[in-house]
């Protein structure tokens, strides 16, 4: 049913509560499985920025990119010693939600598996909810799992099919 999973990762013990339901489901359906980073460009002040100021930017982007590659290379090192078919992809953007659903048309990924950080009322109106927003905007399933590794309950909202 799935032949591809796309588990998108921050590098936090959050997120990474999705895999264990990945890998469930990549050995229920022999499916591959994609690791997704996202990192965010490197801010930068209003104003024209030095040579030295555009250099250290440069280089903080370089740095977030080796470090958000060597996670997910260890990641998959992990999942392949176990038998599994595990890509991984790092995308940069400003907006994470929309780069996950652009990666399942990238990866011809067919379920999305993902932590949500748990942030409720104030917080999630402050920062939104990444996985609220892919919820509502994936064509293809999602699957979210609650920080510490629960399935949300069937009338949660945050459950709904996408569409």
């Amino acid at each position: 049913m799935f032949k591809h999973i796309l588990v998108p990762l921050d590098g936090s013990g959050f997120a990474e509560a999705a895999i264990p339901y990945a890998l469930e489901l990549a050995a229920q359906f022999d499916s591959d499985i994609t690791l997704l980073r996202v990192v965010l460009p490197p801010r930068v002040g209003e104003g024209a920025l030095s040579p030295e100021s555009a250099n250290f930017m440069i280089k903080m982007r370089d740095d977030l990119y080796k470090e958000a590659i060597d996670y997910l290379q260890s990641q998959k090192g992990s999942l392949r010693q176990q038998n599994y078919r595990v890509h991984y992809q790092v995308a940069e953007s400003d907006d994470v939600a929309a780069e996950i659903i652009s990666a399942t048309n990238g990866t011809n990924a067919d379920v999305i598996v993902m932590c949500t950080h748990g942030r409720g009322g104030l917080g999630r109106f402050l920062f939104g909810s990444v996985a609220m927003r892919v919820l509502q905007s994936a064509a293809v399933p999602v699957l979210v799992i609650r920080p510490d590794g629960t399935r949300k309950k069937a009338d949660d909202p945050a459950t709904t099919s996408p569409k």
